[in-house]
């Protein structure tokens, strides 16, 4: 089976219905699938529910679906870069399911294992245990935290062969690999395609496997969330100078 599409809109044909819920990788503005996002926008879907890290900037990834109010919920566990998802939010448009960062990494990764639910002592005794069943093991409090299963999960990979297997750069390995595994249609964007067999078996992050189709985006745009900068510090003088003899 051919997994590689032409573009991205070829690869996300017949996938995306109203009401669906969709794993979006990447952390922050790097690793995202943007083209993919795009994509799924142009599908004009409606009261979708998004789980990602966070919700892009305004413009940029999924800001660009809330722009066009494409999103009902998001489960997330940052979102403070995007005024739009702020101004929806305080408004009631839209649905908001906070998450600490690593519980929602844990969350992914038991749904992409098969495992319902786990205990966490992150969030014991504040607002995000309300509702949630509480345990105690060795004299310890813990609470309960679901698995998270998407109908599609749309990630982007530094590399990739033409059987799907991929392989992430740096911070881009936060969140895709786990959601790669974490629903029925995985649908990768790949900056470097090669054939079947060019990539070590041991340098693969997520096989083949899990991968049902692929778009390959040789010179994705890669953005700075918020550039940080200082002084270059003045040259040392070097020693002894401009001492008398």
């Amino acid at each position: 089976m051919d997994k590689v599409y032409k573009d991205a809109g070829s690869a996300m044909a017949g996938l995306v219905k109203d009401g669906m819920t969709i794993m979006a990788g990447g952390f922050g503005l790097c690793g995202i699938p943007e083209t993919l996002i795009e994509a799924i926008r142009d599908s004009g879907a409606k009261d979708l529910t998004f789980i990602s890290n966070n919700a892009g900037i305004d413009g940029v990834g999924l800001g660009r679906l809330l722009e066009t109010r494409q999103i009902r919920k998001m489960i997330s566990s940052y979102v403070g870069e995007n005024k739009t998802f702020a101004q929806q939010y305080l408004s009631g448009e839209l649905e908001l399911e906070f998450n600490p960062q690593g519980t929602l990494a844990e969350r992914i990764r038991a749904g992409g294992a098969g495992i319902p639910a786990f205990y966490t002592k992150t969030g014991v005794g504040t607002l995000i245990a309300e509702g949630k069943e509480e345990r105690e093991f060795n004299g310890e409090k813990y609470i309960m935290e679901t698995g998270l299963f998407a109908d599609i999960s749309v990630v982007h990979a530094w590399k990739g062969d033409t059987e799907g297997n991929l392989v992430y750069r740096k911070t881009a390995r936060n969140f895709n690999p786990m959601m790669a595994t974490a629903s029925r249609m995985t649908i990768a964007e790949v900056e470097h395609l090669v054939p079947a067999g060019e990539i070590d078996p041991d340098c693969m992050h997520t096989p083949g496997i899990f991968v049902k189709r692929m778009v390959h985006v040789p010179n994705p745009q890669k953005r700075i969330e918020q550039r940080t900068t200082r002084k270059r510090a003045e040259a040392a003088v070097p020693a002894g100078a401009g001492e008398e003899i």
